[in-house]
């Protein structure tokens, strides 16, 4: 509806922003096709903010787009082409004509990319990515299995590089599709073949690079599980660095070209070589220098005094033994000669005690004929057999007297 206004009458910036926005809100909602610019997730927020620009000109509009509407729409990333539902509408605090988007799908080549986003989130989901499945490769495989297409550049990359690198390694090849709708059953069964030839220790998928259409067999699902259940280890080397089939993700190893696939299957001689030769002349220094080390110690040891003659030392300890030795025999003798001064005394003591010494002075020793001895005349009777021990015999005797002395024995003792 039209507003009366004059430069004496104005009308308010409210009334005529607030009569836009109910024109433009009269307007109908429709499908519109554009490419998100920028999309501007704000955490915590159900409102979020993205700018859709036209595939074709240089027109873009803000669009406002809730929580649910972009989860729904599934991995929307900048730069994807979307089929937006939207109705315009015009903010009253500002004025700005801003569109609300109430229902988000990806189109064209962004809606592939949705679906391929999805399927890899539900293979991830199913544990086919996991880093803790994923196989070694051997260090120096008996034979390489190589799947590619017939006369490719890719299949020259890859033979011309493992020959260069590791002359010795053996590559067999086997041909199949590598775009189309046959690719993913040529493939899976060039993959089958390797996998049970058990002289195939390694193999490698390649293809160079091309548009998404084109590396789209290459995210199937039936040869993702095909490889996630391969024994044999498997490398992806499936067009250029940026590219990121499902296949990248399930195998064993990633190889951004079929030149580095060629690098990671076998080492450079060249460099193992020279490795091996770094290392042998780094053993050898390494060698040299213990040695020599060795060898310093050992003259140090040598120039000391005790090693340099080991006589002298002994020398000065068999001239203390000695003088020790003289001493120790000459205290013995010392001992001994004291020990046998002693003996003679005690020898001398008890001889001129024992009754034998006695008897050599001229005494005897009477006993009675039964073997008691003879002390007093008390013990012997008139006509009574004694026996006489001398020095060097017995006498027998008849007593005839008996006598007593007339003197005191102890007086003659005192």
């Amino acid at each position: 509806m039209a507003l009366d206004s004059s430069p004496e009458s104005p009308q308010p910036l409210r009334v005529v922003v607030g009569a836009l926005k109910n024109w433009v809100e009269r307007t109908s909602p429709i499908w519109v096709e554009g490419q998100i610019v920028q999309l501007k997730r704000r955490a915590g927020y159900g409102i979020h903010f993205l700018t859709l620009r036209d595939k074709v000109a240089d027109v873009s509009v803000q669009v406002s787009v809730s929580t649910a509407t972009l989860d729904a729409a599934g991995p929307i990333t900048e730069g994807t082409l979307v089929a937006a539902w939207m109705r315009a509408t015009v903010y009253a605090s500002n004025g700005s004509l801003t569109f609300e988007c109430r229902d988000l799908r990806p189109s064209g080549e962004g809606r592939l990319l949705a679906h391929l986003e999805q399927r890899k989130r539900a293979l991830q989901a199913e544990g086919l990515f996991s880093p803790d499945r994923k196989r070694p490769l051997p260090f120096l495989p008996t034979a390489i299995g190589l799947i590619t297409g017939k006369d490719s550049a890719a299949e020259r990359d890859v033979v011309h590089n493992i020959a260069r690198r590791w002359p010795g390694a053996r590559v067999v090849v086997e041909h199949a599709l590598m775009q189309g709708p046959h690719t993913v059953e040529q493939v899976m069964a060039g993959l089958r073949a390797f996998d049970a030839n058990e002289a195939v220790e390694v193999i490698i998928i390649a293809r160079g690079g091309g548009s998404m259409e084109d590396l789209l067999p290459f995210s199937d699902e039936t040869l993702a599980r095909a490889v996630f259940h391969c024994r044999t280890p498997v490398v992806s080397a499936i067009g250029h660095e940026t590219d990121t089939p499902i296949l990248d993700l399930v195998a064993d190893v990633r190889a951004s070209t079929p030149t580095d696939a060629a690098k990671r299957v076998v080492p450079d001689a060249q460099a193992e070589a020279q490795v091996i030769a770094t290392g042998v002349s780094r053993l050898r220094g390494a060698i040299t220098r213990r040695i020599l080390s060795e060898q310093q110690s050992l003259d140090a040891l040598r120039s000391r005094p005790v090693l340099r003659d080991p006589g002298g030392a002994l020398a000065l300890h068999a001239e203390r033994l000695g003088d020790l030795t003289g001493r120790l025999r000459r205290g013995i003798e010392r001992s001994l000669e004291r020990e046998r001064g002693d003996l003679g005394h005690m020898l001398m003591r008890v001889r001129a005690l024992s009754p034998q010494a006695t008897l050599q002075r001229g005494y005897a020793i009477v006993t009675t004929d039964d073997g008691r001895t003879v002390s007093s005349i008390e013990q012997v009777e008139p006509d009574e057999i004694i026996v006489a021990r001398l020095i060097d015999g017995d006498i027998a005797a008849a007593v005839v007297d008996v006598e007593p002395h007339n003197h005191d024995p102890q007086q003659e003792e005192s």
